[in-house]
């Protein structure tokens, strides 16, 4: 059994492994790690680590009390399972190895690794990214040459997750996480899917949520996340919220003095009467439009904006159209963003046990990952000294 240690950082409590590879985590510089020095909420905490094997810096995220509750079991046993699912090894591969090995987005966060305390805290260790996209928009620090740049990478990642039927759901600005290099990675996939409607509905920051999901569509889909990512590009370019409403009466009326009254087909879709009633009770809007609002662009930019944010689902862009738009003409290569393989299946969360049985999950796909993590050294080094052997 492996040895832990504990360790303090800003009043934050870990307990990380001493043994083999698990050994690597202990703190370093800690007056120097800014961002992510240690950042605290009630569900976890994040701290910059050093990792000894690799010599770079690492983010731990420690999650607090995770079978505290059905709900928080279910959404960490989702993350860890898409995190596994979406795991990836930029170098190519000769050999027949499990899917995940081979897949080459970079920008989805991909866990370096994942343990479980004796405490039984439950650790996700990623590559260290220096800040997030929230924090770069408040600081106005992002120049008009790296927008379009950000949005590509953002798009690139999206169009690889919903190849694979997995909608974020959640996208905003602090799940956007950034590096010095201004490379771009989407965290924070553990939020329910497509199919899980009804705790979907509640989970997206409203300044993002799509109307679907705020007017508590029937179905929605990967598309609420184009929304978003629209969201996210009208504010870079702004500096503020597109949309800021202080609940969700006001959100709507912003969305509606924007871009007009939503057609007949959207509101047949909504399931809540009370909603319905609410919005019919509105007198009809044209909209000013986005281009009264966000003058000072080109063209391409407002015609990208336009076609992300559009009410009906169905007429939204796609995230594999959005690459391909003139305004992203500059990064768009199709031989460069990939797809996935095999779409992911999401009946694994429909038969939800009760939490005992789904802590032995858990611990059974941490296990797993362990053992295809191997399996995957073990394959890199075999590639590494055939191509030694070759030269």
């Amino acid at each position: 059994m492996a040895h832990f240690v504990k360790s303090t950082v800003l009043g934050g409590n870990f307990e990380t492994p001493e043994r083999r590879i698990l050994q690597i985590y202990r703190s370093k510089d800690p007056e120097n790690w800014s961002f992510w020095s240690c950042l605290l909420t009630t569900l976890f905490m994040v701290s910059s680590s050093w990792d000894q094997v690799n010599q770079q810096y690492v983010a731990v995220k420690k999650i607090l009390n995770p079978f505290a509750t059905p709900a928080t079991a279910q959404s960490i046993f989702r993350e860890i399972k898409l995190l596994k699912r979406l795991k990836h090894d930029n170098e190519c591969c000769s050999m027949t190895v499990p899917l995940w090995i081979k897949l080459t987005v970079k920008q989805i966060i991909s866990p370096v690794d994942i343990f479980i305390s004796p405490a039984e805290d439950i650790y996700l260790v990623t590559d260290l990214m220096q800040t997030d996209l929230r924090t770069l928009i408040e600081s106005k620090s992002i120049g008009d040459e790296f927008v379009p740049f950000l949005l590509y990478q953002m798009l690139r990642g999206l169009k690889y997750l919903h190849s694979a039927s997995i909608p974020h759901g959640d996208l905003r600005p602090e799940s956007i996480l950034i590096n010095q290099n201004c490379d771009l990675k989407i965290c924070d996939l553990g939020l329910p899917g497509v199919q899980e409607t009804h705790a979907m509905s509640y989970t997206a920051t409203r300044c993002y949520r799509a109307p679907e999901l705020l007017l508590t569509c029937q179905t929605y889909d990967e598309k609420v996340d184009i929304w978003s990512a629209g969201c996210i590009f009208a504010e870079i370019l702004q500096g503020r919220p597109l949309f800021a409403g202080r609940n969700h009466v006001e959100q709507f009326c912003a969305m509606t003095e924007l871009l007009g009254t939503p057609s007949d087909d959207l509101l047949a879709k909504i399931t809540s009467q009370s909603t319905l009633h609410f919005i019919q009770s509105l007198p009809y809007c044209e909209g000013t439009g986005l281009s009264n609002m966000i003058s000072n662009f080109d063209s391409t930019t407002l015609d990208l904006l336009e076609r992300m944010l559009v009410f009906g689902r169905n007429e939204r862009i796609s995230a594999s159209d959005a690459l391909a738009a003139l305004y992203l003409a500059a990064y768009h290569d199709p031989t460069d963003e990939p797809v996935a393989d095999h779409t992911y299946d999401w009946s694994i969360h429909e038969r939800w046990g009760s939490n005992n049985t789904l802590k032995m999950e858990l611990y059974d796909e941490i296990i797993d990952y362990h053992k295809q993590s191997e399996i995957r050294q073990f394959v890199k080094n075999w590639t590494q000294s055939t191509s030694g052997a070759q030269c």
